[in-house]
Formats: C-alpha cells, structure tokens, sequence
C-alpha cells in the first residue's frame, strides 16, 4: 500500500503565525512613524530588542518642509501627501499585529505656522500622541542610534535631515548637549535660491558658528540621514569598494573632503555612477555634501563613518534597560540567525567556546574586536546547511555582504567572508577570494585562516550535534606541542580526513599537532 505523501498544505493548517520559522515567535512587533521634513517614513520591527529586525519599511518623501523656510507653513499639497500615507502606514500596522507605535515629528512640523493643526490631524488617523521632538531631543536620539548600530562608539554624531542638522557627541556617557543648526538639505537648497555658491556661504557661517567638543582623540564623525547615505554610496562606487553596504562604511577625513567639494560643484557629468542614486536623493546630494566639507574643515574630523541608523533606531535603544543596551547587538543578530537557520545553535556555541579556548591555548594575537568577528563567525557557521554544498560559500557570502549586522565595521565583514571562504574552499591556492576580502589585514586573514581550519576540523568529528565539541581539547604538553585530546569513545572517529584536517590547522599555526587519547593522557598524568 502506497505511503501517504507529505502535504505541506496539511502543515500549513496546524501551524499559527507565531510558529514561523522565519521569526522569533515570541515577539511582538513595534513600529515607528516618522515625520521628517523631507520624508515620511514607518518602520516596523519584529520587536524590542538589542538588535531589531526590520519586519516592514516604506517612505514617501513629502517634502513637508518645502514651504517653512520660505513662508514658515507647511506645503498643503506635502501635508494632503503625508496624510495619506499616515492612513496606509496605520492600516500596515493592524495588519501586522503591531503592540505599539511611536510617531516621531522633527523639524517641520515643530516650527510651522500651521503645524500644530497637521499633528492633530495625524493623532485622529492613529489614535496615538504624536511625540514632537526638539532640536536636543533629535541630537540625543541620535547619539542613541550611534550607540545602537557602533561597538563602543566615540565621536561625534551629526543627522542631516530635510530641515535641519543636529550634532552631537557620542561618549560612554548621555550627557551630551546636542546642538541643532538650520542646515537641512531641503531647508538649505531654498534658503540659497538653489545657488550653490550662496549655501556654501550660509552653511560655513552656521558651521563655524557652533561649538562643540570631541569627546576623544579619534575624532570620528558619525553621518546619519539619507542624503549622506547616499553621499558614501556615490564614494563608494565612484571608488570601487568592494562591499556595497553602506552601514559602518568609514573613510578617511582627507579623501572625503576632496570628493565633497567635488559634489558640492553640482556637475553630475563629473560622475560614472550618479545614476545609480535616487533621482529624488540626487537633487539635494550637493548641499549634503557642502554641510559635510564645512564640518570636517571647521570640527578636525579625521575619519567620516556613515551609519544606516539613526533617529529611529535610537529611540528604540532609549526603551530598553540598561543590561539590553549594553549588550553586544553584533551577537545579538547572529546568535538570532543561528536560532533560526543552524542545524543546532548550541554548536554554534560550543564552537565559540571551543575556539575561546584554543585561541587562549594557542596564544594568538587577537584583540577585542577580532574576538567579536569570532564569536559572530561561529554563530554564522551553519546557517546554509540547506543549501547544495558546492554553493554554501556563495550562500554565506551573499549574507555577510548583505545582511543588516550593526556593530561590525567593512574590515569586519571581510573577516567573516575570510573564514566562509576558507572553511567551505579550503585553505589551498585552488581559487582566488572574493574581492570583500582585500579590506582585511594580514593580521586579520591569517586568524581568519586559523578560524577556518577549526572549523573544517571540528565538523568532521561533531557534524554539526549539540554536546560533542565540550568532549574534545586542544592544549600544550609538558614539552609545549600541541595535543588534541580525543575521548576513547570518540577515537574511531580520527580517520584518514581528520588527521587531514588536523595537519592543515598545524600548517596554519606553523605547529605540528599530535592526537592523544583522553585514557593515555591519564595514565601518563598517573
């Protein structure tokens, strides 16, 4: 009698929303409006938490701030235009089941005339406060947002908006005086009558006016808001850098000087890619870049680093307690992917805790941030197992370069895509590495080299099952080599390709490594 087949309608019937695989079910969604100047924008997160995942985002830029500058009303076409998108983004939310939503509004509607009758317009479509932030409210979010998507960030944060810029230091401490300047790229581009030369001179006066200190040596400026997103997006390809991921993307002051100055001409024909930026982005981009030249000439930046989070996101960050913020969201997400894709998260544990302690044994020169690239690397290390195995490198890949990690910079993210390629490739000549991989030190490719061939090494004798790795050890013997110490139980598993294994992690470490059966060991201790 022939086997009923498997239906996955049937298994579609019995399962809820809340047992998708592709979320933590546990959950619930948050979501934030947010009233710009230039944009109107929702984002819904899968939840509350250290690292959010984004669930829904849409915007519609409106152009609300088109008219303050010049009347000092909001335009009534832009407003009719953010209504409507308010009642879309309200009917989104229901849909998905959102436990509450935080509406944000900056600059236009604070300062105009007839703002206050469109906030309450927006509270009688929600059906919620609309939390109308003032200039060190909005620099403070900031700061916040720096410190959500940054490890351990030091600088000063500025959030170019439609109708004004905020600056801000970023420290470990929140009592940073945020200063806000008119110098939005909409409110900009209408104060100088569109003439490039006159916003040069209106956004050196606001610069050179402000002042505001570093709060360490590193002076790093954190650029937050699209138009300067899209500005290290145009570098970046202008440049060919070899990740597309604009978060964490940090250049030196110098170079970024040069090429704002250049933009801030207004020539696009002096650009290959310029058509590849938002058409809707491309008309503000040069005033972005005339605020950015001002700010790095009159502040002393030293390296700009751009960031895909900001005023939203640091909101957010101001919700949860003090041991949520102070978690590591690089670990966060990675841990949360291995959750949802690794065969088993607890390997993906083990394997942290196994190479925390080979490393230690070993003795390599690895610092806080290459340990954070490790711990991520073996969260991430199982996560395409579904894949057909000729094409799990490419799958991995395709996420590092991609995936919305905050807190890990470029030459992090060519670490991680180093030991993807290595495990999955091997350690031999036999194919070049991606280009991702040219941002990273010799230093950093040699441990992603070693991380790599842990890996190849210790999946042979696991296959990726929860509880075998705490079984097996690697430490120095009374003469300083390297032993692996093997439980007898587990002996027959050291064939021919482990030793293999074994023998390229020695050629790595430049050390030979020698099995040793856990009963040996304890005789001789004996």
């Amino acid at each position: 009698m022939p086997q009923k087949g498997f239906s996955i309608a049937g298994l579609l019937k019995v399962r809820t929303k809340a047992e998708a695989q592709g979320r933590l079910g546990e959950r619930r969604p948050v979501a934030i409006i947010d009233i710009g100047s230039n944009s109107v924008r929702q984002v819904v997160y899968e939840g509350l938490t250290r690292s959010p995942s984004i669930l829904f985002n849409e915007k519609v830029l409106c152009g609300l701030g088109k008219g303050v500058a010049i009347n000092g009303e909001l335009d009534e076409e832009a407003a009719d235009r953010a209504l409507r998108a308010i009642k879309r983004f309200t009917l989104i939310g229901k849909q998905l089941n959102v436990e509450d939503t935080h509406i944000l509004a900056t600059a236009a509607p604070r300062e105009a005339k007839n703002g206050e009758a469109f906030v309450e317009s927006v509270e009688k479509i929600t059906g919620k406060n609309v939390k109308l932030l003032f200039g060190r409210q909005e620099a403070l979010f900031a700061a916040f947002g720096i410190k959500s998507g940054f490890h351990e960030p030091m600088g000063i944060a500025g959030d170019l908006g439609g109708g004004s810029t905020e600056l801000i230091e970023v420290s470990d401490t929140d009592n940073a005086k945020g200063k806000s300047t008119p110098l939005g790229g909409l409110r900009l581009q209408q104060m100088s009558g569109e003439d490039l030369i006159v916003a040069q001179k209106i956004a050196r006066k606001t610069i050179r006016s402000i002042e505001i200190e570093w709060p360490s040596k590193a002076k790093t400026f954190y650029a937050i808001g699209g138009t300067w997103r899209s500005l290290a997006r145009l570098y970046m390809l202008e440049n060919e850098h070899p990740l597309e991921v604009i978060h964490g993307f940090t250049v030196s002051a110098d170079k970024y000087l040069k090429f704002c100055r250049k933009v801030a001409e207004g020539d696009e024909s002096k650009f290959a890619h310029i058509e590849e930026i938002s058409r809707n982005r491309r008309n503000l981009l040069p005033y972005g870049a005339i605020v950015m030249a001002e700010i790095i000439e009159h502040l002393g930046v030293k390296e700009v680093a751009t960031s895909a989070v900001g005023l939203r996101e640091g909101y957010l960050y101001s919700l949860l307690d003090e041991e949520t913020q102070a978690r590591d969201a690089l670990l966060e997400a990675t841990a949360e992917l291995s959750i949802l894709r690794a065969r088993s998260p607890d390997h993906c544990r083990e394997l942290g805790e196994w190479t925390d302690h080979a490393f230690k044994t070993i003795g390599l020169d690895e610092g806080v941030k290459q340990r954070r690239w490790r711990l991520a690397a073996c969260n991430l290390a199982d996560i395409v197992w579904r894949s057909a195995s000729d094409f799990r490198a490419e799958q991995t890949l395709g996420i590092i370069n991609n995936a919305g990690f905050n807190s890990i910079s470029h030459e992090g993210r060519a670490y991680l895509a180093l030991v993807t390629f290595h495990r999955y490739q091997g350690l031999g000549p036999k194919k070049e590495p991606p280009a991702l991989t040219e941002l990273a030190s010799e230093k950093n490719s040699r441990l992603a080299r070693i991380l790599a061939a842990m890996f190849r090494l210790l999946y042979l004798f696991s296959a990726a099952e929860g509880g075998v790795l705490p079984q097996l050890k690697l430490q120095r013997g009374a003469d300083g080599a390297l032993q692996l110490i093997v439980p007898d139980k587990l002996l027959d598993m050291v064939g021919e390709k482990p030793l293999q294994r074994l023998e390229h992690l020695g050629r790595e470490l430049d050390e030979e490594i020698t099995v040793i059966a856990a009963s040996k060991l304890r005789e001789t201790a004996a």
